[in-house]
């Protein structure tokens, strides 16, 4: 089960905060930051409360706890934020642990339905700015055509969208899904409040809670945050001394096999060395193409050490319980990578090749799990070589496929030569963040060859 997995791995560890579930009785849900909690959060707990009241059920809030949903550091610890979630009405507090620096919102989302399906959570309480029949509109086009991940971004309240569609596919496993008790996302003077203001307004007036923003927050909080700021807990902050240190020493091959950095991440992040400052590392990966929400989750894997091979089997764990959505599923990242190559080699567009394959196109032959390439080496280099050697893989500051090993003597670089199909291939799977990629060296009839092995 789920939650068995979470145990074993230390991320769900749940925290009487206020009194025990009951046996017999129902739970209603809200998955939420809370960061800090604001006069919006209290309309949505008011309406678990009334919920729960009705049938003397539990309102429980899925509080995320290390990173925050959008894979940022909190600015207040899970300890104040769970205060504010209490004083507000809520009954219990439940910690999610170990997802958001290791995973997209698009995996985290299936995890945390489970978790709530599997820990008898009924109902489900959210603001939005839609009516829920449009967004169960919306949900059910993506359902039919079992799209999870690719919503997009211009629709209006997407995740709210994702957790009704989600909750559709988890209905297959569960045989129950949550029944969504949508509100109005509360606004004053016409204006959503938002978390993110609230912060900025409380650090750019010295730490100090301003009148604009003490009227968003009920006093319960004003109060909680006031005391954390006292005592030196807020604002919560990345640790830039590892984060600046990796940043500034992994080699190319290194900052590759950390999630969610693609080639042209690295090759940003190495020629904008060194640096000092958030911000700086901030400007490298915005060239490199990253808006922010995958600019923090990058930052957050490199802070915590996250690597491609701990968030594949990360993921396939949760496919083995049937939690992750088949659009989302490891092999089918492969897989078209694997097809966009191939019709790459044909002359098709690779744009167009990836939406051939999102529309159902694919193709008899089954994506290799290991091939070899070629090296280019001087003849003292072989020398040097001894068969089953580890090779690692980078893309140079040229846009080059190469590989590099460590023997005894030496060090050897060379870039890999392989055909144009396979060229597009292992790009694109160094590309995907988080396919686990291999090499090793063999040697063969024909000379010494890169063996070059894809995730299991």
């Amino acid at each position: 089960m789920l939650c068995k997995f979470f145990k074993k791995n230390n991320y769900y560890n749940k925290i009487n905060s206020k009194k025990a579930f009951k046996g017999g009785i129902n739970l209603i849900g809200i998955s939420a930051d809370f960061d800090p909690v604001h006069k919006g959060h209290v309309k949505l707990i008011d309406k678990a409360r009334e919920l729960a009241d009705e049938k003397n059920d539990e309102v429980v809030i899925y509080l995320n706890k290390g990173y925050s949903a959008n894979h940022a550091p909190f600015f207040a610890s899970y300890e104040a934020r769970s205060k504010m979630a209490l004083e507000a009405g809520a009954d219990r507090i439940v910690p999610i642990e170990g997802l958001h620096h290791r995973l997209t919102m698009a995996y985290t989302v299936p995890i945390r339905i489970a978790m709530m399906i599997e820990d008898g959570v009924v109902d489900y309480v959210d603001a939005a700015n839609v009516s829920p029949t449009k967004i169960h509109r919306y949900a059910s086009k993506f359902v039919k055509k079992g799209i999870f991940s690719g919503i997009p971004r211009n629709l209006p309240n997407r995740n709210v969208i994702r957790w009704f569609a989600v909750n559709e596919f988890l209905y297959r496993k569960y045989h129950k899904k949550l029944h969504f008790h949508i509100i109005p996302e509360h606004k004053v003077h016409g204006e959503k409040i938002s978390g993110r203001v609230i912060r900025r307004e409380i650090i750019e007036n010295n730490m100090k809670i301003p009148e604009s923003a003490a009227r968003l927050l009920p006093d319960s909080t004003v109060h909680i945050l006031e005391e954390e700021i006292e005592r030196g807990n807020v604002p919560g902050k990345r640790n830039k001394e590892i984060l600046t240190k990796r940043l500034n020493t992994y080699s190319r091959s290194k900052l590759l096999n950390i999630a969610h950095m693609n080639a042209d991440a690295a090759s940003a992040i190495i020629k904008g060395r060194k640096y000092t400052q958030e911000d700086q590392i901030w400007a490298s990966l915005r060239m490199a193409g990253y808006g922010p929400v995958l600019t923090r989750l990058v930052m957050s894997s490199v802070e915590e050490d996250v690597t491609r091979r701990e968030v594949f089997d990360l993921i396939k764990s949760y496919e083995k319980d049937g939690i992750i959505p088949p659009d989302q599923k490891v092999e089918g990242v492969i897989e078209r990578a694997w097809f966009v190559a191939s019709k790459s080699n044909e002359g098709v567009p690779s744009s167009e090749a990836h939406k051939m394959f999102r529309k159902g196109s694919r193709i008899p032959e089954k994506a290799p799990h290991n091939f070899d390439g070629g090296m280019y080496l001087r003849s003292f280099e072989v020398d040097s070589l001894q068969d089953g050697m580890d090779a690692s893989l980078y893309v140079d500051k040229n846009d080059r496929l190469c590989c590099d090993l460590r023997t005894a003597d030496r060090k050897i670089k060379s870039p890999l030569k392989l055909p144009a199909k396979f060229v597009t291939y292992l790009r694109l799977l160094i590309d995907s963040q988080f396919i686990p990629l291999k090499a090793k060296i063999v040697e063969k009839d024909e000379g010494w060859r890169i063996r070059v092995f894809v995730g299991d």
